[in-house]
């Protein structure tokens, strides 16, 4: 069960967030200069390098040069946000993530240089100054293998990469002594002030009456983005004037400091204090305490960990809206409904630095007992209603369930809590097509669990999982393990997982018979203990890998799957239960059901962008094609399926019950329209687009 994402044409800018939401982004204001220099240098180079201060719009002035040099991009552009990620390890999985590519392989970047070796792709690496070394390298390795990949890489110290291109990015111009009031509105950060202020007053323009104090505002705020922003809410509560006196009183830095970096960074620091001073003891403490989610956080989220020591549950909304008001954080509508909260990553490390060392235990500890809780309750394994809102939520809070699973890898007592999420999420990082993170978390866990106990037993079982998946021999020694510590232990449910997996094991190393007889052993363990979520698992797996071996029996296994996900309102496990009884009816020779399952199948993971599941069927497709008599719809179909086979980097030959059927309407297909009609149905194929790709496999307009 997995899925992914192929290189889009989607603009850098307008991408959501992981969860869905769509903040309210405002208007890009000013940096023509800047945009100009980046289109002109950015066809010329392999790296271009955004630095400057932090606050200072990096990251904005990065998503708007996506989003406008979209159109020279033919694979698209695409984002990787690393303000998130801590840990080194996570590199490389984010980039592919971000590109689509289909973890399928221990040396990722290896498999990164290959899906990009002929693509015309801009990469924008987003606030790589926390893992500068890392990013270095991986970037060197990606543009020694990759003649076509752009980056465009941000960050407050250059990368040093050989032939990288620094472009320092500079504060907004700010207007000159004697400026008349019309050149002080003509000054971007004038503009960017103006433009905050209109939100909070209405038909607020610059004019002569307050053009002096908005001049002196924005040249003690030196021009930083962020700096005015975070001044303008304050026109709520006072006029121009006061607040230009107030960032006088305030903001006293030193004169020796200079004009450069270094003044931009205090003058941030010092607007950062200032903001947090208006703030009330109640708003000052939640803003610490919410700087610990890098991903952001619900109303619900931060009731739970953030109260208590001072803080009551039942304040935490109105502080958060007292929050929204200054700025402090920005407010998201989610996918489905409800509302996410994010703070800007120099707001976020200001309130990590601020928060006190008292209060970091006890909110440690509810941190990682709050995420424990949350990935044990919304599963994507489990066989219920809102299976899809619990893979977009985990997707959602994933930032932040990196920093609990950090916490508890961090002290052994807590470890035991951290393979237990590792564990729990197995199924969302499978269907993710994350397996080398899921491998991670798992190896960090399992490196400090080395009790026999039933927490490690599912460690290992979830490893296992993902080594098959990669095809590693280091599979067999965990599942060998798990079994072993299955039968010392007498745990029914950790046998019956133990024996499922083993057989998924026998049947990839080319044992049919052993293989089935294994997972129909698991099969009649979880069903004793009537644990029907493993019963579904199971039975995917069975169907599948039975439909070959045993058609009749598969398709029985398949259709009891689909009934049960009817009967639960499954809706993801329907759709790879409708896609494995699918393929047992293909094995039966009924190519016309098994059709109508695919055409099924189609239009759902079309619905929500399932990349993997989309290219099985397209690939089944085809099949029914040939054995309509279609061959040359056959070969578009197989060459449509074919990018999305580069893209997981996987062949068609690779899953064992796919690999006749593929050889065989190739070679009808070869054979009824010759090796050149051929070829050229599966080139055009090959160049639709998954949208066009999708709508050709359904035939639709």
């Amino acid at each position: 069960m997995t899925a992914n994402d192929t290189i889009r044409n989607v603009p850098a800018a307008e991408q959501p967030a992981a969860d869905g939401s769509q903040p309210d982004t405002p208007a890009f204001i000013g940096r023509r200069h800047e945009i100009s220099e980046i289109k002109r240098v950015l066809p010329k180079t392999r790296l271009l390098t955004l630095t400057g201060a932090g606050g200072v719009g990096k990251t904005r002035l990065a998503r708007r040069v996506s989003e406008i040099a979209q159109q020279k991009y033919r694979d698209g552009v695409r984002l990787v946000e690393l303000a998130t990620i801590d840990d080194e390890d996570l590199l490389a999985p984010a980039v592919a993530a971000a590109l689509g590519i289909h973890d399928t392989g221990p040396d990722l970047v290896t498999l990164l240089v290959e899906r990009l070796a002929d693509k015309r792709v801009l990469l924008v690496l987003d606030n790589c100054e926390h893992l500068l070394g890392p990013c270095a390298h991986l970037v060197q390795r990606l543009l020694r293998g990759t003649p076509w990949l752009r980056i465009l890489a941000t960050s407050r110290q250059s990368l040093g990469v050989y032939g990288e291109r620094v472009l320092y990015v500079p504060s907004l111009p700010v207007p000159e002594p004697g400026d008349t009031t019309r050149d002080v509105a003509r000054r971007d950060a004038v503009r960017l002030f103006a433009e905050r202020a209109a939100t909070i007053r209405p038909g607020f323009l610059i004019d002569a009456a307050n053009a002096r104090a908005v001049a002196r505002l924005a040249r003690r705020l030196d021009g930083i983005p962020l700096a005015i922003e975070l001044a303008a809410v304050r026109l709520r509560k006072v006029s121009v004037e006061d607040l230009a006196n107030e960032l006088d009183e305030c903001l006293d830095v030193p004169a020796e400091i200079g004009s450069g970096t270094l003044a931009r960074h205090q003058t941030l620091r010092a607007t950062m204090d200032w903001s947090f001073g208006l703030c009330s003891p109640g708003e000052q403490r939640l803003w610490e305490r919410l700087s610990m989610f890098p991903g952001g956080v619900d109303l619900e989220t931060a009731e739970a960990v953030c109260a208590g020591q001072g803080l009551a549950r039942e304040d935490v909304l109105d502080l958060m809206a007292g929050l929204v008001d200054k700025s402090i954080l920005c407010r998201a509508e989610q996918h489905g409904g409800g509302v996410r909260y994010r703070m800007l990553e120099p707001v976020r490390e200001y309130g990590r630095q601020r928060l006190p060392a008292t209060d970091a235990e006890a909110l440690r500890a509810r941190y990682i007992d709050h995420y424990r809780r949350l990935t044990g309750r919304v599963r994507v394994d489990r066989m219920e209603p809102g299976q899809i809102d619990h893979h977009r939520m985990l997707n959602a809070e994933l930032p932040n369930v990196r920093v609990a699973l950090d916490f508890c890898f961090g002290r052994p007592r807590d470890a035991p809590a951290g393979l237990e999420i590792a564990s729990a999420l197995w199924a969302h990082w499978l269907v993710a097509g994350a397996f080398s993170e899921g491998r991670h978390w798992l190896k960090r866990g399992l490196a400090l669990v080395s009790r026999p106990n039933t927490t490690r037993a599912m460690g290992l079982w979830a490893s296992g999982l993902f080594a098959l998946y990669q095809g590693d021999p280091a599979a067999g020694a965990d599942l060998r393990e798990c079994l072993t510590l299955a039968r010392q232990s007498r745990d029914e449910a950790v046998l019956a997982f133990a024996t499922q997996m083993s057989g998924v094991a026998a049947l990839a190393e080319g044992d049919p018979e052993g293989g089935l007889a294994l997972l129909e052993d698991a099969l009649t363990r979880h069903r004793a203990r009537d644990d029907v979520h493993a019963v579904g698992v199971t039975l995917y797996f069975a169907t599948l890998f039975a439909a070959h071996l045993s058609p009749d029996r598969a398709a029985a296994y398949g259709e009891e799957l689909v009934m049960m996900c009817e009967e639960r309102d499954a809706a993801l496990f329907r759709a790879y239960g409708r896609y494995a009884l699918g393929i047992a009816r293909w094995e039966q020779g009924d190519w016309r059901r098994a059709e109508a399952k695919m055409r099924e199948v189609t239009a759902f993971w079309s619905a929500i962008d399932d990349r993997w599941g989309l290219l099985q069927c397209l690939e089944v497709l085809a099949w029914t094609a040939g054995a309509r008599g279609r061959h040359e719809r056959a070969a578009r179909l197989l060459g449509a399926a074919h990018d999305l086979w580069r893209a997981v980097t996987a062949s068609p030959s690779r899953p064992r019950f796919q690999v006749k059927s593929h050889q065989e309407c190739v070679e009808r297909a070869r054979r009824a329209l010759g090796t050149r009609a051929y070829t050229a149905a599966f080139r055009e194929g090959a160049r639709l687009r998954l949208s066009r790709a999708v709508a050709y496999a359904l035939e639709e307009p």
